[in-house]
């Protein structure tokens, strides 16, 4: 099998709640995703996708998808996609770093891989060790009254888990959390996430004035080294999103013991291919992690999803729907959000196919033209 031809397409997703608020004073009305598909001289084609979280979250761009394909995909253009090792190595050797851009090349490749073999992603991570896996929602900034009121609604289909969003003013920020924490019923998780937005002392101040509440402190500070500075003083379990980067942010954190729960952003990571290696890391060393990615529709939840399942139950904290934020889609069929659980497709590969009326016409085309 060899790979015939490359596309690369862009659509926008409009948040569904308006405008969402996050970190020091970010929002996000629209994102805008990039899908690429690639087709085979077997008659199989993959999909994957990457959405920035906003156009400068983690350096990610919204153009690097594209930026990228020009760089690579004359050189994946006859290659067998079902050997994602060599396709990620490729990738590496051509372009330095830019993951987040790599990301969705892997994915599809993947999504060959399972459908050339009749398997979905899932069973070739390793299987289905959860049967769904535990979802939680965002409660973006807003006022607090319309957070209990989004928490409550979100309850009501079936979330059990809060991610409370946090990192603009602290001094609100800690009315934010004591006025949403105590309102958590049994069994029930809030995380505050600040998105990197709080200085040390800011963030110190917020930890001490919340001690008495259960929660989990999600990023309070920009780098690694100012959040252990946090840690150092904070009662509450840490969780770091942003400063996981790869395998050596994890190594660091495993000899650090610097965190409770890692979050494993897939883009992030530089695709399905490494995400994987740093989850099996993490977890070989008793540390849960979150399965999610920046933002997306359906592609990206697809990949998640396949992810979440295949972690240990044990060590998964929680996944999102991230295909349940938007107004528009990137894929038709894909994972299904019942009762707070997000559910991976037993169908080959990924189980979603691109939305190709949602995604328009190509922005470019490498390879062999349509017959």
């Amino acid at each position: 099998m060899k790979i015939t031809r490359i596309s690369v397409y862009k659509t926008d997703l409009p948040y569904v709640g308006g405008a969402y608020v996050w970190g020091a004073g970010n929002a996000i009305k629209v994102a805008r995703a990039s899908v690429v598909v690639i087709d085979t001289d077997a008659g199989i084609s993959g999909c994957g996708e990457f959405t920035p979280f906003g156009e400068n979250y983690m350096v990610a761009h919204s153009e690097g998808v594209e930026a990228l394909a020009r760089l690579v995909a004359e050189k994946l253009i006859g290659e067998d996609p079902r050997q994602v090792a060599r396709i990620e190595g490729i990738m590496d050797k051509t372009v330095q770093g830019h993951g987040y851009a790599k990301a969705p090349f892997d994915a599809a490749c993947w999504d060959i891989l399972g459908k050339s073999c009749d398997q979905p992603v899932w069973m070739l991570l390793g299987g289905k060790l959860s049967d769904g896996a535990l979802m939680y929602r965002v409660a973006p900034q807003k006022a607090t009254d319309e957070t209990i009121a989004e928490m409550e609604g979100c309850r009501a289909q079936g979330y059990r888990q809060f991610q409370i969003k946090v990192g603009g003013d602290w001094a609100a920020d800690i009315d934010r959390i004591r006025e949403t924490v105590p309102l958590l019923k049994a069994g029930e998780k809030a995380m505050a996430d600040a998105n990197q937005g709080w200085r040390v002392d800011n963030a110190i101040r917020v930890a001490q004035a919340t001690r008495d509440l259960d929660f989990i402190l999600e990023q309070p500070c920009h780098t690694y080294e100012e959040c252990q500075q946090v840690r150092r003083v904070a009662r509450q379990p840490m969780k770091l999103d942003e400063c996981v980067t790869g395998i050596q942010a994890a190594q660091r954190i495993v000899a650090d013991r610097g965190a409770e729960v890692c979050c494993l952003k897939t883009s992030n990571l530089g695709g399905l291919s490494k995400a994987r290696r740093v989850r099996d890391y993490l977890v070989d060393n008793r540390i849960p992690v979150v399965s999610e990615d920046t933002w997306g529709g359906e592609i990206t939840s697809a990949v998640v999803a396949h992810f979440s399942v295949s972690t240990p139950e044990e060590y998964l904290q929680n996944t999102t729907d991230l295909m349940n934020y938007n107004t528009r889609s990137t894929g038709i069929g894909g994972p299904v959000a019942r009762d707070g659980k997000l559910y991976a497709t037993d169908t080959p590969g990924l189980g979603v196919t691109p939305d190709f009326e949602s995604l328009g016409a190509p922005l470019a085309v490498y390879g062999a033209p349509d017959d």
